[in-house]
């Protein structure tokens, strides 16, 4: 509700502006170009997108996600102690991991929200997320991305020669951000701040 308010007056302030400025022919080009340009985009994405998750549905179904959850056994063990005993929890995590490893924060988001479900109802808690379920969105915000799909149509649709030149520092930059993330939870856990 208060994302709303605040977008509505900001784009009300904006109509204001324009109108005692004299520019808003100007701004009524600029509404129809960007709403052009954001069909355009979320057109050539839609594809890559549609491909990516049906990677993913695919994976699910001939269960490779259930031998990347064996595969991640130790570490999702360890960041995630319910996941030791519960196999569909486990391999709920490794499809989430999964997808985002592929970077498709979108394929992620309904196998993580299923993984938190289950993590938050493992723990009993109400009113406040658990350790779990928040080490899970930890790892679902900074996702390592092996494969930055998204970005790379975004930057395929804008005309880059070579929309995947940007690896290295995708790499780079999710690993650390991913290491960081999971030390602060950890430590948000060990002291409760």
């Amino acid at each position: 509700m208060a994302m709303s308010v605040l977008l509505g007056v900001m784009m009300l302030c904006a109509i204001l502006f324009a109108v005692f400025q004299g520019t808003a022919a100007e701004m009524s080009a600029g509404l129809l170009d960007g709403a052009k340009e954001a069909v355009s985009l979320a057109l050539s994405m839609a594809g890559v997108i549609c491909l990516w998750c049906g990677v993913v549905e695919v994976m699910r179904r001939s269960g490779l996600t259930e031998k990347l959850a064996a595969l991640l056994r130790l570490p999702i063990g360890a960041l995630f102690p319910e996941a030791r005993k519960d196999g569909a929890l486990r391999g709920d995590i490794a499809a989430s991991v999964s997808a985002n490893l592929l970077g498709l924060g979108n394929a992620a988001t309904p196998l993580s929200i299923r993984a938190a479900t289950r993590l938050q109802d493992i723990s009993g808690r109400t009113g406040a997320a658990s350790d779990s379920a928040c080490m899970l969105t930890i790892l679902g915000s900074c996702s390592i991305q092996v494969i930055p799909a998204t970005i790379a149509a975004v930057r395929s649709s804008q005309g880059a020669a070579n929309p995947f030149d940007i690896l290295p520092a995708v790499w780079a930059v999710t690993v650390i951000s991913c290491a960081m993330g999971v030390a602060a939870g950890l430590l948000f856990k060990r002291f409760r701040l």
